[in-house]
């Protein structure tokens, strides 16, 4: 999930890909927000792309 939003994908297109429920994409990202310590999305972005996640293969 963290590389699907660090690539710029949406809440709609994360669930499409994963074939999960938009609030399941919703809970899991709040999740990893609070385990990265980020505080929005943008942060989580930087968070990813700082520790090389950003260009991991899905």
């Amino acid at each position: 999930m963290l590389v699907l939003v660090a690539r710029g994908r949406t809440n709609g297109e994360i669930a499409d890909d994963l074939v999960v429920t938009e609030a399941t994409v919703k809970s899991h990202l709040g999740r990893v927000l609070a385990k990265v310590g980020a505080r929005d999305r943008v942060q989580l972005v930087l968070f990813a792309h700082a520790n090389g996640l950003a260009a991991a293969e899905f």
